[in-house]
């Protein structure tokens, strides 16, 4: 880079990412081919995404928070649930995303359906499931994962991979396989109640298709074409 000017040296850059596009060549959408809700929809889509899609983690979803004074962070989840309650992912609640809900409830979540040429992006607010719900889902993760939450303090700052590997050693020795793992109290899910859900296709020319639902005051939704 010149330090002049901050223009960064071509030779420096192994790409020319000025020139790395795809052509989007998959048929539209268009509002008669939506479901009357947006999680009816966005059902539709996953089953494709999960058997067409040729996704690697077709639930693996980008979660977007911020903090009370508006700074953002990003991170991948995995979905674990969805029905018309909402859009449900688990964490722990003293990492960083927990920390932003416990402040700022309002969230976003985006499917990057790549390989289809598509997104759904989720915007609305979190609140956190019941300790019966999440204790049910505890109780589906593989031992290794339990004793994982135990172990990972979130987004805290730790000395070295060591440090983690002996926390996970102790209580694999404490609670071996085939032993109940107790639910952590640090640990849990969260609930996203969309306010708004928007389908993407990817189109020609970047012309996609862009399709909003919008949730009424008094129930129900409408919908609404975005300009690409």
């Amino acid at each position: 880079m010149r330090q002049d000017d901050g223009v960064t040296d071509r030779d420096a850059v192994p790409f020319d990412l000025a020139s790395m596009r795809k052509q989007y060549r998959t048929e539209g959408l268009s509002e008669t081919d939506l479901a009357a809700t947006p999680v009816e929809q966005f059902a539709r889509w996953f089953k494709q995404a999960a058997t067409d899609g040729g996704l690697f983690e077709p639930n693996a979803v980008i979660v977007s928070t911020a903090d009370a004074a508006g700074r953002p962070s990003s991170r991948t989840v995995l979905l674990k649930h969805f029905d018309d309650d909402g859009f449900v992912f688990y964490t722990n609640y003293d990492s960083r995303k927990g920390r932003d809900l416990a402040e700022n409830p309002h969230v976003s979540l985006l499917f990057p359906w790549h390989p289809m040429a598509r997104q759904v992006i989720v915007t609305g607010a979190a609140r956190r499931t019941g300790r019966d719900e999440t204790a049910a889902y505890f109780r589906t993760r593989p031992h290794g994962s339990q004793l994982g939450a135990w172990a990972s303090g979130q987004s805290s700052v730790i000395g070295g991979r060591a440090e983690l590997d002996a926390a996970y050693a102790d209580l694999a020795a404490r609670y071996p396989e085939h032993e109940q793992v107790p639910v952590p109290p640090h640990w849990g899910g969260f609930r996203v109640v969309p306010e708004a859900v928007e389908f993407w296709q990817g189109r020609e020319n970047r012309l996609h298709d862009r399709l909003r639902y919008v949730a009424r005051a008094g129930g129900g939704w409408r919908v609404e074409r975005l300009s690409p």
